[in-house]
């Protein structure tokens, strides 16, 4: 299964935002919704292909809700995201699957709470390097493309 999660915004509640309105309610009511980390909503879809689809679907509703939009695939990785950018590229054919994963975006957990990312480049034995922007027990790390990559 391909798992979707969606970060909300700032102080926004992603799953009020999204759940109450219409079209988005519909776009999301055939799934199992959970929750992964703080303001979040995920649902498993059965492909790579579906879950992008989920996404633009929902762009309006990401444009204005979302921080963040993820995708785990276990077809490219079982443990590492990746950005919605990433997965369209990928799904579209333009992007490798096994070309990705050298730049990443490394969050540390709070709690359950999602914090800062830490833009790095896979060490060449294939490591990453140790999240140090504050003490965290656990880390999320997801592959992310050029520009967000320049962007952290």
């Amino acid at each position: 299964m391909t798992r979707v999660c969606l970060l909300g915004a700032g102080d926004t509640d992603v799953q009020y935002e999204l759940l109450s309105r219409e079209t988005a309610r519909e776009a999301l009511a055939t799934y199992k919704r959970h929750a992964p980390f703080e303001n979040s909503l995920a649902v498993d879809t059965v492909s790579l292909g579906a879950a992008v689809s989920l996404c633009n679907d929902l762009n309006w509703y990401l444009v204005r809700f979302v921080d963040r939009a993820l995708i785990r695939d276990p077809s490219v990785s079982e443990t590492e995201w990746l950005t919605r950018d990433l997965a369209t590229a990928i799904r579209d054919g333009d992007v490798d699957p096994e070309a990705t994963g050298d730049r990443l975006a490394v969050y540390g957990v709070d709690g359950d709470r999602l914090v800062e990312p830490m833009y790095v480049t896979r060490r060449p034995d294939g490591t990453v390097p140790d999240y140090d922007l504050r003490a965290v027990e656990e880390t999320v790390t997801v592959r992310v493309t050029g520009p967000e990559f320049d962007a952290g």
